[in-house]
């Protein structure tokens, strides 16, 4: 069978279900030959934002939003703080048009917001589009035409000129009509549909054209928006061409180049980004990313992309789960856990050489110098996000995520060879249920293992620190003994009295204790590690006195010795 059998058969759908044929494609030709600056600049300055959800984003949706639901969505919009908004398209649906005229009748457009809406280039619809926006004090008139070789050739079937005229008569009607509205402050925005499949060259001849009709000025600049209408190349591609067209336009200083991207490859935000540093002065997309096929470049990843790197995106993403409740009961479509920045497990780390990192940078951050903490590149707080969810613990977690949360949640610092013993025990709880443990999880099984009440518990105690001489009442079972001793302090003292009760060789080969808390009514907890006849038994307790909770560790580690010799 030849290949070119092979291609027609797929294409024509004869061909095996699942066929896979890479030779049906081919990569789009370079941009012509430009001065590239762009992978040596840098972003320092926030865009002009534009959000497309109440247009790109609602034609997206399986069921259009509503009048009210575009309300709630619009409300939000202006709560985060941006500046520009398409609206819709009144001309081609009725409830965009009632929409925009709610927006007017009821005076819900702020002075220091734009209102946009699309309209493509033919007159009846622009009439119908100045009439919805009557009596509005600004707005952006956005007019397109398809301009790319595949639109021309096999969709119009239309020559260069004739695709270039269309788009000039288009905008010559968009002037006319505005002439008949002189109250309203008119901006127009003009795109070469699907410019990512056009020749740089011809998107540039076109926008001209544009431009000549226009006469736009460095007061009232054009907007020419460059859409990656379908997003066929890497992010890098696209970036020149945007910094060849940005070189190539006449009357730069006149000109704002907007971009929109789509993220058919999931590039959408990096194609955006590179676009920034070609030279783009303006960024269209929707919130969490929604819009045709694989959606819309996202507002939100690239405003926190921005934030990330110390520079302000004048964008209110403090409260971002206000911003997923809201687009989410709009759209009806949910947001993935993983979603950049604001998903729900973005800040939670179950790795246990992650949750040792985090620990570690946490301890060590300083408030006055800028964020260094490993894993998480902004500090969670700044997005209301708490640290309760930065570390959890299941079976793939390690030291660091127990020892991280006793100490955020118990105010139990875990000394290293605690960690050690308790590990193992945490991840063969945490196997046996297959899920995650919660920081109550971690602590009951501390105390569980190294903290058993029988045999041994200490009744009364008195140390003399003049005498240096320790007095001790334990029951065992029944019995009641009273062990003697001396030393420098409470454990070297008890070391000694448990001496003249047992024969025993003992010693202590570690040991930890401190304050759980602030204050005369904080707990202390002891950790102990003793040698008893050569085997290694650790214990722990708490207490309200210190010398207490010391002598009830010794006293447990005894305990699970004798557990452990049954």
């Amino acid at each position: 069978m030849s290949d070119a059998h092979v291609v027609k058969n797929t294409i024509f759908g004869d061909a095996a279900q699942g066929s896979f044929d890479h030779r049906k494609y081919s990569a789009p030709a370079p941009v012509p030959a430009f001065n590239r600056t762009w992978p040596d600049n840098r972003i320092t300055r926030t865009p002009i934002w534009v959000s497309e959800d109440l247009r790109d984003g609602n034609q997206a949706l399986l069921e259009p939003m509503s009048v009210e639901q575009k309300q709630r969505l619009w409300h939000l919009i202006l709560k985060i703080g941006i500046k520009e908004v398409m609206v819709g398209f009144p001309s081609a649906s009725q409830p965009d048009y009632d929409f925009v005229r709610w927006l007017i009748d009821e005076n819900q457009i702020p002075e220091d917001v734009t209102i946009a809406v699309l309209v493509q280039a033919r007159e009846h619809l622009i009439a119908r589009t100045f009439e919805a926006l009557q009596g509005v004090h600004r707005a952006i008139i956005h007019i397109y035409s398809s301009t790319s070789t595949i639109q021309r050739e096999r969709v119009f079937e239309k020559t260069r000129d004739d695709i270039k005229a269309l788009a000039c008569q288009g905008v010559t009607w968009v002037c006319d009509y505005a002439a008949r509205y002189p109250a309203t402050d008119w901006r127009i925005e003009y795109s070469p549909e699907s410019f990512s499949e056009t020749e740089p060259e011809y998107a540039v001849e076109v926008c001209e054209a544009v431009m000549a009709i226009v006469k736009p000025t460095r007061e009232k600049p054009i907007i020419f928006n460059l859409p990656n209408t379908v997003e066929v190349a890497s992010p890098n591609h696209y970036a020149d061409q945007i910094e060849y067209f940005c070189q190539n336009i006449s009357n730069r200083d006149a000109v704002v180049v907007s971009v929109h991207t789509h993220n058919d490859r999931g590039g959408a935000v990096a194609a955006a980004e590179l676009a920034l540093l070609a030279g783009a002065d303006r960024v269209e997309g929707t919130l969490l990313g929604n819009g045709e096929r694989t959606g819309n470049m996202d507002i939100v990843t690239l405003g926190m992309n921005l934030y990330s790197q110390g520079i302000d995106p004048q964008l209110d993403l403090s409260n971002p789960e206000e911003i997923i409740r809201t687009v989410s009961e709009c759209t009806k479509l949910i947001v993935h856990p993983r979603h950049p920045w604001v998903g729900e497990l973005v800040y939670t780390a179950f790795s246990g050489s992650h949750q040792d990192a985090i620990r570690k940078s946490l301890r060590n951050q300083r408030p006055e110098e800028t964020w260094q903490v490993a894993y998480l590149p902004i500090d969670p707080r700044d997005i209301g996000r708490n640290y309760e969810t930065v570390i959890r613990v299941n079976s793939q977690s390690g030291k660091a995520g127990m020892a991280f949360l006793l100490e955020r949640d118990h105010g139990i610092s875990l000394p290293r060879w605690m960690m050690l013993e308790l590990a193992p025990i945490v991840q063969k709880a945490s196997e046996k249920t297959t899920g995650e443990l919660s920081s109550d999880d971690i602590r009951a099984l501390l105390f569980k293992e190294f903290s058993p009440e029988q045999p041994y518990t200490l009744e009364h105690y008195r140390f003399d620190r003049e005498g240096s001489t320790l007095s001790t009442r334990i029951r065992e079972g029944d019995k009641v003994h009273v062990l003697e001793g001396q030393g420098n302090g409470v454990i070297s003292a008890f070391v000694d009295a448990w001496h003249h009760y047992d024969s025993r060789p003992l010693s202590v080969t570690n040991y930890s204790e401190h304050a759980m808390g602030s204050g005369s009514d904080a707990k202390a907890i002891a950790f102990v590690q003793l040698n008893v006849d050569g085997v290694s038994v650790t214990g722990v307790a708490e207490d309200y006195d210190t010398g207490a909770a010391s002598l009830r560790a010794i006293l447990a580690a005894f305990d699970r010795a004798a557990r452990q010799a049954s």
